[in-house]
């Protein structure tokens, strides 16, 4: 998986920079994959994990959509923006407690990505409507009518299988039936085109097994 996005303009570059800065400071950290490009202040051996996350969705999205616009790549780099901020345990672990955080993290991703492309440090600034546009996207504003709302949608589920799915599903709380009816849930968010790259992973056994089941076959 080592295809890259469009290359960006060099003042959407510098906003990408600065947003990887911003994810450097995530205090979670994880073992760093061998040979990957996530810059840290701190030489380590490990990465920052929102920062290693980032870069899987940018991954992703140049396998999803290689020719993604501008504002896509941002959106798609920022797509976990400052998460570790407002932890999970902040809402009640129910249904309910779990789609407020989620709506409260794209909200709060949204107002501070928009306002980091306002840094004088990006020259020339970038446009307010490519700004709003980026911040539509994290909020995945209208996302059955917006071709680049739902690449972002894609994405954000191929890395989930990719990145996370494994550690997810071995958890004690979750049994085969919840996991499983995750997985249809994940399917059914996805296009026909994300659905034939989900199929086309190098998954484990297990993970196979269990899409199998969501899947039917």
């Amino acid at each position: 998986m080592d295809r890259t996005p469009v290359p960006l303009p060099a003042n959407y570059a510098t906003a990408l920079r600065l947003i990887d800065e911003a994810h450097s400071h995530d205090p979670k950290r994880i073992p760093a994959e061998e040979g990957s490009s996530a810059i840290s202040p701190i030489a380590s051996s490990t990465v920052p994990y929102e920062l290693h996350y980032a870069q899987k969705m940018t991954r992703w999205l140049a396998l999803r959509s290689p020719d993604a616009s501008p504002a896509l790549q941002l959106a798609c780099r920022a797509q976990h923006f400052r998460r570790w901020e407002i932890p999970r345990d902040s809402y009640p672990m129910t249904r309910a407690g779990y789609l407020t955080w989620r709506a409260k993290l794209k909200a709060q991703a949204a107002t501070q990505v928009a306002e980091l492309l306002t840094s004088p440090a990006i020259t020339p600034p970038l446009p307010q409507e490519v700004i709003d546009r980026v911040a539509a996207l994290i909020r995945k504003e209208n996302l059955s009518k917006d071709d680049e709302v739902q690449v972002l949608e894609d994405v954000a589920c191929l890395v989930f299988l990719d990145d996370q799915f494994d550690e997810f599903e071995k958890k004690p709380e979750h049994d085969e039936e919840k996991v499983v009816n995750i997985l249809k849930k994940t399917w059914v968010k996805m296009s026909p085109a994300g659905q034939t790259l989900a199929l086309q992973m190098d998954l484990s056994d297990r993970a196979k097994a269990l899409i199998q089941k969501a899947l039917g076959e």
